[in-house]
């Protein structure tokens, strides 16, 4: 969106000198969502990694000039040294997140936070009130949440919400967004949920896609509001990479005179980094391209190091994703917009086909749209 109020010279492409790493620290949780993807609980789990171990694989990912830790969960704040963990990190340099659920936010916790100096603290929210509440499966969950961002705001933390959207919250997308600019929150995270079974059907008609293209208009709209109010907010949308080219589409009924140079930008940011800029580390020590990636195994921290296993192409799944270009069939490989998207989030294809390479389920993009038709 700045780009589009303010357009800069296409600059040479700058590539981040190791990936941002989600570590899943522990996989206990207070909650039990709906849409979780470690499948936590509120118990202990056998042969999570210990400080020690941690601090190891820390060095390691310094070595191999990781540039971000995310600290996850689980719920990261369960863990009882959390705050050994990211006050190391924040020693070491690491730009150093916490991703964690809120409900444990409280006062004294949240002195404990500020005091580490967590560079962002993001909390998920999946709707205002009951809607919460129901896919936390806690009642009173979101009051707790919502208690926690502002104590964080009021500590003078970088704070977000992440959102993930499915069939039974998007009616609450709106209310969220405003949520966010009344409470002066930084940041909008929004993931689209990583659906699968719905492929090629129908798709102009298709009630999810719909839903999703609506999303995105309310999504864009709102950001573009925020820039011409001079309002500083950050957007991300996540695990849709036909994020990219939908908003060109936007720009065209918008703003026509910078699709092209908006198109430039997003060619040379490049789509999905699955196994490139973005990885995962599991309570465990299994290494991962992504956190979708929990039944895909790279290799484990505690037998090679990190950079070892992050650099193994004899893995035909890292051999694929770390290609460039990447060989994708179907709809996907024949995309006027690949070198925009990438192909999307390979994950879906593998889940919904076996095959990873196949075309991607949860694009919502018509053929037309994509120049296939």
């Amino acid at each position: 969106m700045q780009e589009i109020a303010t357009p800069t010279p296409l600059g040479p492409l700058r590539k981040p000198p190791g990936p941002v790493v989600i570590w899943n620290l522990v996989r206990r949780c207070n909650l039990t969502c709906k849409h979780c993807y470690s499948i936590s609980a509120d118990k202990d789990f056998a042969g999570e990694l210990n400080t020690e171990d941690v601090f190891r694989v820390m060095d390691q990912l310094k070595a191999f000039r990781v540039p971000a830790l995310i600290l996850s969960g689980g719920e990261p704040l369960l863990r009882p040294d959390i705050f050994e963990i990211s006050a190391r990190s924040k020693q070491m340099g690491f730009f150093t997140a916490l991703s964690s659920n809120g409900t444990l936010i409280d006062t004294p916790m949240c002195e404990r936070i500020k005091g580490i100096g967590f560079d962002y603290v993001g909390v998920s929210l999946d709707g205002l009130g009951a809607t919460h509440d129901k896919f936390r499966r806690r009642q009173g969950a979101f009051d707790l949440s919502l208690a926690g961002i502002r104590l964080c705001r009021q500590a003078g933390l970088k704070v977000g919400v992440r959102y993930t959207m499915t069939q039974d919250n998007f009616h609450d997308l709106p209310g969220l967004l405003s949520l966010v600019e009344d409470e002066g929150i930084d940041r909008f995270y929004f993931s689209h949920l990583n659906y699968a079974g719905r492929g090629n059907k129908n798709r102009k008609d298709d009630a999810l896609h719909q839903m999703t293209r609506s999303a995105m208009d309310l999504l864009f709209d709102t950001c573009w509001s925020y820039q011409e109010r001079g309002l500083k907010k950050e957007f991300t949308t996540g695990n849709n990479d036909a994020d990219g080219v939908y908003l060109l589409h936007w720009l065209q009924r918008k703003f026509p005179e910078r699709v092209e140079h908006i198109r430039q930008k997003l060619a040379q940011w490049g789509g999905n980094s699955s196994g490139i800029n973005v990885a995962n580390i599991d309570n465990l020590g299994n290494v991962h391209p992504d956190t979708m990636w929990w039944h895909h195994t790279l290799g484990n921290v505690r037998e090679r190091s990190f950079g070892d296993i992050w650099m193994d192409t004899t893995d035909p799944l890292m051999a694929g994703l770390k290609a460039h270009p990447r060989k994708v069939d179907g709809r996907c490989g024949a995309c006027a917009h690949f070198d925009i998207c990438g192909g999307n989030t390979r994950v879906r294809a593998q889940q919904l086909t076996g095959d990873p390479w196949a075309e991607d389920p949860g694009c919502y993009l018509t053929d037309e749209e994509i120049g296939i038709a």
